[in-house]
């Protein structure tokens, strides 16, 4: 596996494999790796030549210092997992090589309500930190295929929007999400929980699965406000607890035949906030 740790190397790596005409797969990443991200990295290389992935902690997306400072960052081992998966790159890139002085990198998108519900209610700023990066890292890569997963739903609509508005010359493939044996959502967050929220923690995937398997017994309103309440019930603290729109994201007042519709929550274990969908209809 290549490392590469700045744009000057980057771009002249990228210029030889568009050069041979070769297809370029993308993963990026802020580290603290685990199965889910290198799932993304092999469904990356079945559609792909050579995948590069980069990890880079971002700071313009989160709106805590303190969650910035604690964010996990085992690089020796997120190599070691790296190289034993086939990556072919990992691009490793400094705040200044993302963010350099002489550069405006702001993007002036305005994605209504993808980024002001769920997810942008209690991490105000933190989408337009995501496409902000995003965009940033797409322009030094140039991949042909961007692959991300599924368990960041809102991020996933965020960034198609971003995608679409722009016109970039990319395709976004989605990944289903990547889940332990008992049903909880893989991430680096995880690591974090004490035992006693481990062994709750899964109730928030199985909620989920409950509301998918109730889905038109009754209204989407109450499907959810009922499914808030069994988090509450299990001990956890949910900040919300939404069946929406797959698309647009906003709340529904009903079942509609051949409309995406997804089921999303946020939820306190402890001190760790986890976050999980399930889609209820494609």
């Amino acid at each position: 596996m290549l490392l590469i740790r700045n744009n000057a190397g980057l771009k002249v790596f990228i210029a030889q494999l568009q050069k041979n005409g070769q297809r370029i797969g993308f993963v990026p990443t802020m580290g603290a790796l685990h199965e889910g991200h290198l799932s993304l990295i092999q469904q990356a290389a079945a559609q792909c030549d050579v995948v590069v992935c980069s990890i880079f902690v971002n700071p313009t997306q989160f709106n805590d210092p303190a969650d910035l400072e604690k964010y996990p960052r085992p690089i020796t081992r997120d190599i070691e997992l790296l190289q034993a998966t086939g990556c072919d790159v990992l691009y490793m890139p400094d705040v200044e090589d993302i963010y350099p002085p002489d550069l405006d990198t702001t993007l002036r998108l305005n994605p209504g309500k993808l980024i002001e519900v769920m997810e942008g209610e209690f991490r105000p700023g933190h989408f337009e930190g995501v496409m902000q990066v995003v965009k940033r890292l797409l322009d030094l890569v140039t991949p042909d295929v961007l692959v991300m997963g599924q368990k960041d739903y809102q991020q996933v609509a965020v960034i198609r929007f971003m995608i679409q508005k722009l016109r970039l010359p990319v395709t976004l493939y989605v990944a289903e999400t990547e889940r332990e044996t008992d049903g909880l959502a893989k991430s680096s967050r995880n690591v974090r929980l004490t035992q006693k929220w481990r062994s709750i923690a899964p109730v928030i995937y199985q909620t989920l699965s409950a509301t998918r398997d109730k889905l038109g017994t009754l209204p989407p309103k109450q499907l959810a406000e009922a499914g808030f309440r069994a988090l509450e019930a299990a001990g956890l603290r949910p900040e919300y607890y939404r069946i929406v729109d797959g698309v647009t994201l906003l709340d529904l007042e009903k079942v509609a035949k051949n409309k995406p519709m997804v089921v999303c929550t946020a939820a306190w274990a402890g001190d760790v906030r986890l976050i999980d969908n399930v889609i209820l209809q494609p």
